[in-house]
């Protein structure tokens, strides 16, 4: 599942980001509008959301997050 934050995620959207992958989180920032999509298997999804949401590609960049310590 693949959400866009707009604000502080809560726990909730959280868990559901990682649902997918269990470890860690494919997202993509929109570094003008400030917000990002997350979740999914692929960049490329998230990618897609934010475009869908009125993002420009040159806008976007993609990156993992792994929120637990290893």
């Amino acid at each position: 599942m693949v959400l866009i934050i707009k604000q502080r995620a809560i726990l909730e959207e959280f868990h559901q980001m990682l649902q997918t992958l269990k470890l860690y989180i494919k997202i993509a920032v929109d570094i003008e509008r400030g917000i990002l999509a997350g979740g999914g298997e692929k960049h490329a999804f998230c990618e897609a959301t934010l475009l869908e949401d009125g993002s420009r590609q040159r806008d976007i960049w993609g990156a993992d997050w792994t929120p637990f310590n290893q």
